[in-house]
């Protein structure tokens, strides 16, 4: 959207109109905001296309999304026609004596299509308050007639468009409405339509291989699967053969069961990944399918997409790919704490049978670092853990642990890598996982930042030696991890593209795609569609796919962000409330960013994580360990703010 936006300011073609924005375009050609200049669509000048900012006073500011312009645009609240923060709007020039401003004519695209409102009551009035912007939210005369059946902090679902209420979710000082908040923000739903839940039940538990004449018979080899302790739907399983320098890796068959245009396709194109919160998953799919008849589960048959990768011994390159349908036996289900012991020399909780697997998981263990060791010569190595979140039955935060990347994690990582390399060399145009070069000046104001704390790099156009050149100073100054937190924020975001662009930065990839997680990833199953029609030769169905593949490529891309938009936002309310509830504690963190108006400081120890603005005087240097009186926690936004008490130790000490 944003690249068509910037492109109707100077002329936009209309063979370069995606499908899905015809008729929204053609609409605003009629009410005379664009022109038809030739075979060219292009935006009147006394119009703007932009986002919404809106300031804690109600007024609006348009951020134009012009290339190289960034001069706002005021518009009062009675101006904004309905439109929320984060909406994308045309609006109209208004020209006056103080300055300029405009009124919202259209909303392109709402931010969400939904929003949560809490209610405040004051004087005997009751409000209701966008939960993030503590912002009036307007209401349809029905919706005000019924605030009588609510109470103070309660919260509603408010449809945007309208004005009504869609659902009461609970109240605020209730932990466990937590998850309903974050999904509600972005419009998910947790449970699936009654009819999508009786079609993949007819699917049953169990695989008959003697249906399935025509696949590869993989149910000899001693398949594994390596996931967290916790996991309940298994995408992938692995197997090398060692004397044949051969991986095979397993997928789920996802698409078998899961058609196009069938009712469990539209749920799955409609969610577009699985959402992880701490306590529970919010899956893609059924669970009568994500956790049972498509899940490689341990000691059962199982229908399997899999690509079978012979190596070269001495350059360790693939010579030979296949792809084929199979069915597998995964023999154990390893977790990666039982990997990571085994690999540490510990193989006291062997079972039965483990022997034989391990004899072909070793070698390709030592074979897959070599592998890496390969990849990292064009690719980045960033050092970074995963926050894992504990809560009590009741949804209370009690404590935070801190999951680094362990040699468990990389074996699979690195296999999977592998896989989907390979698939992404079968098309020219399809779904692809793309990661644009670092914005130079990004790069720059990050080594002007970290020159301050003394770590000195010298200038280079190259930006992997000058990544390279910045962690190693950073190793010097005992801060790896927390200065590739901050090279990652330098990057550009991933993305799904129909073609494969400049590749995949990060990676040090040509072409690269997703393949190995179509449980939880809608676009790794239209990539499992694509690639069965190229085997079976069906010019038809590839051409429909790739006809689709530049909207499915932008609409997976959206959903991505909002997925994790969700599981940030409910880890940010799971730390308010810890917070909140431990005011009068001293709070360890570390000071992680110095750009804004205010300092921001993480969280360390037992909860770490959280970010915590800073107030008050007081001078503090990038990555100084400080303690913190936390002064306010505003659990609606999520927002915590806090004093520096002391610091505990600073960058020399660390």
């Amino acid at each position: 959207m944003k690249t068509i936006i910037q492109k109707l300011y100077h002329g936009l073609p209309l063979s370069e109109v995606p499908p899905y924005l015809l008729d929204r375009l053609d609409r605003l050609a009629q009410d005379g905001i664009l022109k038809r200049e030739g075979d060219t669509l292009k935006l009147d000048s006394k119009y703007r296309i932009g986002r919404i900012d809106i300031s804690p006073k109600g007024f609006g500011y348009l951020d134009e999304l012009r290339e190289g312009f960034s001069k706002d645009l005021m518009i009062e609240p009675h101006h904004l026609e309905g439109a929320h923060k984060g909406d994308i709007v045309v609006v109209k020039r208004l020209f006056s004596k103080r300055g300029a401003k405009a009124k919202v004519i259209e909303i392109l695209e709402r931010e969400s299509v939904v929003s949560i409102g809490r209610i405040k009551e004051g004087q005997g009035i009751k409000q209701v308050l966008e939960i993030r912007t503590a912002l009036p939210l307007q209401l349809s005369d029905r919706a005000k007639m019924s605030l009588g059946n609510y109470q103070e902090d309660d919260l509603l679902k408010i449809e945007n468009e309208n004005a009504e209420i869609l659902e009461y979710l609970g109240s605020l000082n209730d932990p466990k409405v937590d998850e309903k908040i974050s999904l509600g923000l972005y419009n998910k739903r947790e449970f699936f339509e009654e009819e999508a839940e009786q079609f993949a039940k007819r699917f049953g538990l169990e695989v008959d291989r003697c249906r399935y004449p025509d696949r590869v018979d993989l149910t000899h080899l001693p398949f594994c699967t390596i996931d967290p302790p916790d996991a309940k739907d298994f995408d992938d399983a692995i197997y090398f053969d060692v004397e044949k320098m051969t991986l095979y890796v397993a997928i789920a068959d996802v698409s078998y069961y899961v058609q196009e245009d069938s009712v469990l396709d539209l749920e799955a194109k409609q969610r577009g990944f699985s959402i992880y919160f701490p306590h529970k998953s919010i899956p893609m799919l059924p669970r009568s399918l994500s956790e049972n008849i498509c899940s490689l589960k341990p000691h059962v048959d199982r229908l399997a997409f899999t690509i079978k990768i012979r190596l070269d011994p001495q350059s360790l390159q693939p010579i030979e790919e296949e792809i084929f349908e199979s069915v597998i036996h995964s023999q154990r289900r390893f977790t990666y704490d039982e990997i990571d012991a085994i690999l540490a020399g510990d193989k006291s909780q062997l079972k039965e049978g483990d022997e034989k697997i391990l004899s072909t998981l070793l070698p390709l263990q030592q074979l897959l670092l070599k592998i890496k060791k390969q990849r990292l010569a064009n690719g980045c190595d960033f050092r970074s853990s995963d926050v894992r979140m504990i809560l009590d039955e009741d949804q209370n935060l009690i404590r935070v642990r801190e999951e680094p990347e362990t040699p468990s994690h990389a074996l699979i990582e690195d296999a999977m890598l592998l896989a989907n390399k390979a698939a992404a060399k079968r098309y020219e145009i399809g779904i692809f996982r793309t990661h644009a070069s670092p914005d130079p000046q990004k790069l720059d104001t990050l080594c002007n930042e970290l020159e301050k704390i003394g770590i000195e790099v010298e200038p280079n156009d190259d930006p992997y030696q000058l990544i390279r050149a910045i962690q190693a100073k950073a190793n010097l100054h005992n801060l790896a991890k927390e200065v590739d937190t901050l090279i990652i924020k330098t990057q550009q975001q991933a993305l799904y593209t129909h073609e494969p662009l400049s590749g995949h930065f990060g990676l040090g990839f040509s072409l690269y795609t997703h393949f190995t997680s179509p449980i939880r990833r809608y676009s790794d199953l239209i990539v499992h569609r694509l690639l069965k029609a190229i085997l079976r030769d069906d010019i038809d169905e590839q051409k429909k796919i790739i006809s689709n593949a530049e909207v499915i490529a932008m609409r997976v891309s959206e959903l991505e962000r909002e997925a994790t938009k969700v599981e940030w936002d409910f880890k940010d309310r799971k730390y308010a409330r810890w917070m909140q509830a431990h005011k009068d504690e001293p709070i360890p963190a570390r000071i992680i960013d110095l750009s804004g108006s205010v300092p921001i400081a993480q969280t360390i120890g037992e909860i770490a994580g959280a970010r915590v603005y800073l107030i008050g005087e007081g001078d503090v240097t990038l990555f100084d360990e400080v303690m913190l009186e936390i002064v306010e926690v505003d659990i609606a936004t999520t927002k915590i703010i806090a004093k520096v008490l002391e610091e505990s130790s600073n960058r020399e000490n660390a």
